[in-house]
């Protein structure tokens, strides 16, 4: 952003800007972003996040009352942009519940027919909520929404996943650029879905060269779970970083066990990039699940969010069970750095160690 600047300078204004003592955002993980985890992360001075995108409003406005009755610190809320309807293939979809079969109980008749939250009445509660930021993954919002975010003075981070991306999301008025590294856990973020994987870049090759593209400040995410991957982004120009994998085992986010067991043991080499839970490419933990997913020969996933709808069966009963095999085990490539201590702490500790590396 500023080559003026040095890495301490950068994030010193980022915080200021946003009201933080760290320079450490929780990445907004949908169903793994309980209040309490927020409310820790911003209580320790960085910026909770809520991934909103399957939550009615009337959720989303139980969430806010709840990290607000804890904390005075900020947060984000975000949402995927809509994609166009999927194409049906009533033979795909079969194929791919005979598949399930094995992996989980039978899949309903009606599951393809899931339907997500209405996109325009979730815009409404998150700006009645008035966050520190809405944030985006998948695209741009509409220009109506992105003003009505402008009269309130709500600030919009954009994620992306290619320097095409961050220009466009400049153009249309974001005020921070969220990079995502390949190495990220979860959903990849390209606004084209079938581009998702072909576009895989590496954190540490996609950070500089949208700094260099953009005028806005960059926030770095994707595999940074320890105070050497905090201190990297901020010396190759990242105003701050953003953490998902690395909270996912404190207590406070309260995922199963053998999720945040398999957590712990997630070498680079130990995670992988499938469809194969919600129709979206994101990177997970190679359960056998996955592995067979993923393998020759398996039926190609249904698009999102049929696929999602599909799966739920599985996904939630393997969640029951705490059965890792059918969970949705996301896992960035810096799992085996994530600590199961206080998100506070965490927290804390990433900034504290990152200062001590900084020029």
């Amino acid at each position: 952003m500023s080559e003026r600047q040095s890495p301490r300078e950068r994030a010193q204004a980022f915080c200021q800007r946003f009201g933080l003592r760290l320079p450490i955002l929780l990445a907004p993980m949908a169903g793994a972003c309980p209040p309490s985890l927020s409310i820790a992360v911003a209580n320790a001075g960085g910026l909770g996040g809520c991934g909103a995108t399957l939550m009615q409003p009337a959720e989303i406005e139980c969430w806010v009352s709840a990290v607000r009755a804890k904390t005075n610190g900020g947060f984000q809320i975000n949402l995927w942009v809509p994609d166009p309807p999927p194409q049906r293939d009533p033979a795909a979809e079969q194929a791919m519940r005979d598949f399930l079969a094995a992996w989980g109980p039978p899949v309903q008749t009606d599951a393809a027919e899931f339907t997500l939250p209405d996109f325009a009445a979730q815009c409404d509660a998150i700006l009645a909520a008035s966050p520190s930021a809405i944030s985006s993954i998948m695209g741009l919002y509409p220009a109506a929404f992105v003003a009505r975010m402008k009269a309130q003075d709500i600030a919009w981070f954009a994620t992306v996943t290619t320097v095409a991306e961050a220009k466009r999301a400049v153009e249309a008025g974001a005020d921070v650029i969220v990079a995502q590294g390949m190495e990220a856990g979860g959903h990849r973020g390209s606004f084209d879905a079938s581009y998702a994987e072909p576009t895989m870049a590496g954190l540490f090759a996609l950070l500089p060269a949208i700094v260099d593209a953009v005028p806005v400040p960059v926030v770095a995410t994707g595999g940074i779970a320890d105070e050497r991957g905090v201190a990297a982004c901020l010396v190759l120009g990242a105003s701050a970083v953003q953490i998902g994998t690395g909270f996912l085992r404190a207590p406070e986010a309260g995922i199963p066990t053998a999720w945040a067991d398999a957590i712990a043991d997630a070498l680079p080499e130990h995670t992988l990039v499938t469809r194969a839970f919600s129709g979206r490419a994101g990177r997970s933990y190679a359960t056998a699940f996955a592995r067979a997913a993923n393998a020759p020969g398996a039926p190609r996933p249904t698009p999102y969010p049929i696929q999602r709808g599909l799966t739920q069966g599985m996904r939630s009963a393997a969640a029951k069970t705490n059965t890792l095999d059918g969970m949705q085990a996301w896992s960035g490539q810096g799992g085996w750095l994530a600590q199961a201590r206080p998100a506070s702490e965490i927290a804390q500790d990433l900034w504290r160690g990152a200062q001590a590396l900084l020029p």
